[in-house]
This record gives C-alpha cells, sequence and structure tokens, in this order.
C-alpha cells in the first residue's frame, strides 16, 4: 500500500511528461551513433572526429550549468520548450548542413540539450511538492532508461536500412514533439499556497540572510556542495564503463557481446529495480541514501581486483547498477528539497553538471591512466567513489546538525495536469526526521 500511495502522489503531470521522455529518448540517439557517422558518411578522420565530438560534448556540459538560470529567470517551462524546440531542428537540420556548419550546429544544438535536462529537472521539482520528489523523478527516469533501452536498437535498424540521416531526423522532431507535448500537459500558470505565519517568516529570514544569491544559499548549505563534489567525481569513475571498461574486457578475451549482454543487465535491473527503490525508500533520510549507493559503485570496482573473467565483470555490473538506482534519483530530488524557489533552477544546474562530469573527463582521465598504469585504474576507481561516499555520508551528519536552520520556501506550488491544488500537507518545522538508511 506504501508504494502505490508513493506512486498517488506523483501528479499527473509528471506522468504525462515522463510519457513523452520516453518517447523521446527512444528517438534520441544520435549521440551514440555520432561517431560512426562522423567517420562514415560525412569522411572525416578519427582525429576531426573526436575533436568534433568532444566540441559537442562541452555544449552539452555548458548547458546543464548554465540552464537552470534561464528558468529562474523566465520560467522552467519556457526554458524547456524553447530549448526542446530549438535544439530539436538544429538536429533535423544536420543531414542538410555542411560539414564546416557542424561545427556551430552540433554545440549548439548540444548545448540546448543541457538547458532541456536542466529546465525539466527543475520543473518537476516545481511541479511536486517536497516529500513525493523522489519518487517522481524515478518515474522520470524509468521513462527515460525504458527509452533507451529499445531507442539504440530501433537506431541501428533506420541506420542500417535507411541511413545515418534518419536518425538526426527522427531526434531532432523527437524534441520538437516533446516541446508541443510538454506545452500541451503542463499548464503555464500555478497558484501559490498558504503557509503557516511561522514558515512565511522562516522564509524572509532566509531571503535577509543573503538568501538572494546562488553562492550566498550555497554557503549556508555545505551539504549540498559536498554531495556536487562527490557526484562529480563519482560520474567520472562510473562512466568507465562506457570507455576503459569494454577495452579492459577485449584485453582479457571478452568480446562485444558480452559487453553488449553486461549493458542489457543493467538497463534490465534499472527499469524493474529503480521505482520500487524509490518507493521502499522514499521515507529515509536522502544523504545516507546516496552514500549507500556511491559505495556500491566503489564495490562494483572493486570487485574487478579479483580478476578478468566474465563472472567478476558481472559482479561488477551489477553492483554499479544498484549503486546507480540508489545514488541517481535520490540526489537530484535532494538538491531540488535544498533549493529555495528563487535559486532552484540553478541548483538543478549544478547538479546536472557535476552528474555529467564523466562525459568530459572519463574518457581522457581513464584512458590516459589505463594507458600508463592499467593496473592501478580499478583500485583508483574504488578508492574514489569510496572517498566520495564517505564525504556524503560525513555531510548527512552535518545536514543533521543544521536541520533546525533550514530554510523554507515561501510559496510552494502543485500541479496536476487537470487542476491546481494545495498539497495535502506543506513540509513544516518540527517534522520528524527520517530514519536513517
Amino acid at each position: 500500500m506504501g508504494g502505490v500511495r508513493g506512486l498517488r502522489d506523483v501528479p499527473r503531470a509528471v506522468w504525462l511528461l515522463a510519457a513523452g521522455t520516453f518517447v523521446n529518448m527512444t528517438v534520441s540517439v544520435t549521440f551514440a551513433y555520432l561517431f560512426l557517422y562522423l567517420t562514415g558518411p560525412r569522411g572525416l578522420d578519427p582525429g576531426r572526429a573526436g575533436l568534433l565530438a568532444g566540441v559537442g560534448g562541452a555544449g552539452l556540459l555548458a548547458g546543464n550549468l548554465t540552464g537552470g538560470f534561464f528558468g529562474d529567470r523566465f520560467g522552467h517551462r519556457p526554458a524547456l520548450l524553447v530549448s526542446a524546440a530549438t535544439g530539436g531542428l538544429l538536429l533535423a537540420a544536420v543531414p542538410v548542413l555542411p560539414t564546416p556548419a557542424l561545427y556551430a550546429a552540433l554545440p549548439l544544438a548540444q548545448y540546448a540539450a543541457g538547458v532541456q535536462r536542466a529546465a525539466t529537472s527543475a520543473l518537476v521539482a516545481v511541479i511536486v511538492p517536497e516529500g513525493s520528489r523522489r519518487q517522481a523523478y524515478a518515474v522520470m527516469r524509468a521513462a527515460g532508461n525504458g527509452g533507451f533501452t529499445v531507442g539504440p536498437l530501433l537506431g541501428a535498424l533506420v541506420a542500417t536500412g535507411l541511413s545515418y540521416d534518419w536518425l538526426y531526423v527522427a531526434d531532432g522532431l523527437g524534441s520538437v514533439g516533446l516541446a508541443w507535448w510538454t506545452a500541451r500537459v503542463v499548464p503555464a500558470a500555478v497558484s501559490p499556497v498558504r503557509v503557516s505565519p511561522v514558515r512565511r517568516e522562516t522564509a524572509r529570514a532566509g531571503k535577509a540572510a543573503g538568501g538572494a544569491g546562488l553562492w550566498a544559499v550555497l554557503r549556508t548549505r555545505p551539504a549540498v556542495l559536498l554531495l556536487l563534489g562527490a557526484i562529480g567525481v563519482v560520474d567520472v569513475v562510473y562512466r568507465q564503463q562506457y570507455t576503459t571498461f569494454p577495452v579492459f574486457l577485449a584485453d582479457h578475451g571478452l568480446d562485444t557481446g558480452v559487453y553488449g549482454a553486461l549493458l542489457a543487465v543493467n538497463g534490465a535491473v534499472l527499469l524493474c529495480l529503480e521505482l520500487p527503490a524509490a518507493l521502499a525508500l522514499g521515507r529515509r533520510s536522502p544523504l545516507p541514501v546516496v552514500a549507500t549507493g556511491l559505495l556500491l559503485v566503489a564495490a562494483g570496482y572493486a570487485a574487478l581486483l579479483a580478476g578478468a573473467g566474465a563472472g567478476a565483470a558481472v559482479v561488477m555490473m551489477t553492483l554499479l547498477t544498484l549503486g546507480e538506482l540508489l545514488y541517481k534519483s535520490t540526489a537530484t530530488a535532494y538538491v531540488a528539497d535544498r533549493a529555495p524557489a528563487h535559486v532552484l533552477g540553478r541548483f538543478q544546474s549544478l547538479y546536472a553538471g557535476a552528474s555529467i562530469t564523466g562525459v568530459v573527463l572519463a574518457a581522457p582521465l581513464g584512458g590516459a591512466l589505463y594507458q600508463a598504469a592499467p593496473d592501478l585504474l580499478w583500485p583508483l576507481c574504488a578508492l574514489a567513489a569510496a572517498v566520495a561516499g564517505c564525504a556524503v555520508l560525513a555531510g548527512s551528519r552535518l545536514e543533521g546538525e543544521r536541520e533546525d536552520t533550514r530554510e523554507v520556501p515561501e510559496w510552494a506550488v502543485e500541479v496536476t495536469g487537470e487542476r491546481e491544488r494545495p498539497p495535502a500537507a506543506v513540509p513544516g518545522a518540527g517534522r520528524r526526521r527520517n530514519p536513517p538508511l
């Protein structure tokens, strides 16, 4: 009953937004085939293709880091609509653009995708009241993972049966379609909810104490800063599974089929367990849950120290997947819950940027270490993730000490998709702290 009730707490607008995300992720596979497209139909050598892919990745990181500003300034819904439509039109135009133009078009499209990601995360936080956000983010991640599970296979069929050009057309139309769908299912207007005089005074006092600026707010939330740093470190470690790990398998006689099967295990476990885990742990203190996930990532890479066989690889991927389903949606919701309303988007941008650090750094750092000292890569990955997990645990103790000074946003909103209504209860002072994990 608790799980069903937890799902009922997720507003209708989030379910509809998740449905649009599933469709969009199903066709958003151009990044997976970018290198093949550039070195194949476009005729670029690997060096130029790598440079272009790297520039696009930098655009994605920049969009994630700055996208929240647009939401805070102009509204998270408009930021999502504009970024999705703009990025979609750029991607759909890729087949007709000359190759030199791709050096501008791909980074801009990736920048728009980063803005869209940050805006979507912030919009979910606006729609969903505190207390139900972990479930909501788990629903969104389940939709994204579901789309990505079927998307690459369909993309391969399209690329080989038709052409790579159609992948870009489909990806672009998917993003434009998501903008149209969001405009329909997420209302443009929300209504404020009354809060108690004590909470209103708490919010005003927090703003008067320096809450108007992003960094001033962050300085009063050291646990958030610790979490962001830990997520950045772990993402570089986590994404070694997409960079050096398949090379490691090949060097030890395990072919691409084994690697593909391991990734399938990852996707299947996430689809089956992430949402139930979010419901089961929804009342637990978030930072210990995140820390446990990071420590599981560390344990996953430590499992490779036992050898390079298929058994060790399966244990590694299982532990990594369990760690991911614990920390990702929980950390996203925690950052949203700790953000005052006027910087909610920028908080989500900081988290979004930290959570894709590995997109930029995993390959060059992991590749250089694997080439120079391959026996050190997995021990250092395990150590880095373990240190990050311990840092988050320390942050949870710090958070507990500062619980009574927590700032409460002056206004809270909930959007159901059909009508606007106040949540059953607005989180407030004096609530019982969640039991530790």
